[in-house]
Parts: C-alpha cells; structure tokens; sequence
C-alpha cells in the first residue's frame, strides 16, 4: 500500500479526526498562510497541495482556493463538502493558470526530489510558497539552500504552536501565541515538539 493509499479509509472526516480543535488549528494556519510574507489579497488563489480533503479551504473565504491531492477518496470527501480540489501527485502537477500563494503542508517529504519540486512550484507562483518543517527532523540551511536554487530569496518563519493532538482552552491558546514571538523561549519549545511555519519569496514580490 502506497503513503497515499493508505489514507483513504480516513477521508470521510479527515479534517475533523486529525486535530483534536480542527477550527483553531486550521484558522491559524490559514491566517499565516494569508499574513506570513507578502500578504495575500482579496481573490488570490492559493493552491494547497496535499491538501488531504480540502479542509483549509473553509479559513481563507477572501481568497480561491484550490487543492491538490493524490488520493481519490480524500478528492470525494472534499468534493462533497463543497471545495474545489483535484486529483494530481504534488510532483507532477501543473496549474491551468499562475497562482499567488502555493502552500504544503505535513507533505514536504513527499517530494521526490525536494529542489526540484520547489523550482516547479516556483515557476507558476507568483508571491509566495508557505510550508511548514519540523526543525528537529530537517536542518534548515539545507531548505534554504534548496529554495534559493529554486529562485526564491526571502524567507519569513514563525513558530507554530497550535497542537495537533490536543484541544485547549482559548487562554492557553492565547499564551501558546505570545510564545510565538518569544525569540530564545519559542526556540527552547522547538527543540522538544511543534514545527515552523515557513513563506518563502522572492525579494521584489515582497516590496
């Protein structure tokens, strides 16, 4: 079985089974997608590959969002629930037209050639990719290596300290935020659990 394939059985809920508060985890990934680098605008498209069931889509209603996923099952959970998402391997596809942002997220290691994909993806987006890494498994001066071959020369990040797996209250949530910004505390966490948010750009785009 596939990494892809193994998925499908999931699909149906996909969104609201793989983090225990769906709504906050996902509007604040869709705030950074919108805020971290160049800023997106009303009607930008945002192509999100592997994009599981699409469930992105509903944090970012100023823009058009498309998603992009392997799995069949994952399209028709999507579909069902109204987003615009189609079936395509992140490595291969290519956009009917340029988009602003492109993001991926909890999928970077399924490039198959990680400098190759970035200088795909950089090729039809026209402001910025975001992304998230886990710092403790990817150095990131290798990604920064790989991105600037690919044509992208600014890199804005910001920890992401929304949990996956636990559900809290809006006040622990709220410090987990100020966290964010902490400068050597924040970097303390990373060691431990949690991941980087990344928006990479070109400088002009970023004027």
């Amino acid at each position: 079985m596939s990494s892809w394939e193994k998925y499908g059985g999931k699909a149906r809920a996909w969104s609201d089974e793989q983090y225990a508060d769906a709504r906050a985890y996902l509007a604040r990934r869709a705030e950074l997608v919108q805020t971290l680098g160049p800023p997106l605008e009303q009607d930008d498209i945002v192509l999100d590959l592997a994009c599981g069931d699409g469930g992105l889509a509903d944090f970012l209603p100023r823009q058009r969002y498309v998603g992009v996923d392997a799995s069949e099952e994952m399209i028709e959970a999507g579909r069902a629930r109204g987003r615009d998402v189609r079936r395509d391997d992140l490595n291969e596809y290519d956009p009917e037209q340029p988009v602003q942002a492109t993001t991926i997220f909890r999928a970077i290691y399924y490039a198959r050639d990680r400098r190759e994909l970035l200088r795909r993806i950089a090729g039809y987006t026209e402001k910025k990719l975001v992304f998230d890494l886990n710092p403790r498994q990817y150095r990131f001066d290798e990604v920064r290596a790989d991105l600037r071959a690919a044509g992208f020369d600014r890199l804005d990040v910001r920890p992401f300290f929304v949990p996956q797996t636990r559900a809290l209250a809006p006040s622990l949530l709220l410090v987990l935020r100020v966290l964010e910004r902490s400068g050597p505390p924040a970097k303390l966490l990373l060691r431990r659990r949690f991941t980087v948010l990344c928006a990479a750009s070109r400088s002009a785009a970023a004027s």
